[in-house]
């Protein structure tokens, strides 16, 4: 989970260093929505 949050976190930052906000959004949601299912599919 860890990795996949931080290299989201770097890629977001990389993208609204370059105003791409929307894209950022998206790879932070993304990133979200996977570090969830990891942590759902590890507790069974």
């Amino acid at each position: 989970m860890y990795t996949t949050l931080f290299n989201a976190i770097t890629d977001a930052l990389s993208q609204i260093e370059t105003q791409n906000y929307g894209d950022a959004k998206e790879t932070l949601i993304s990133a979200q929505q996977k570090a969830e299912e990891i942590y759902i599919t590890a507790q069974n």
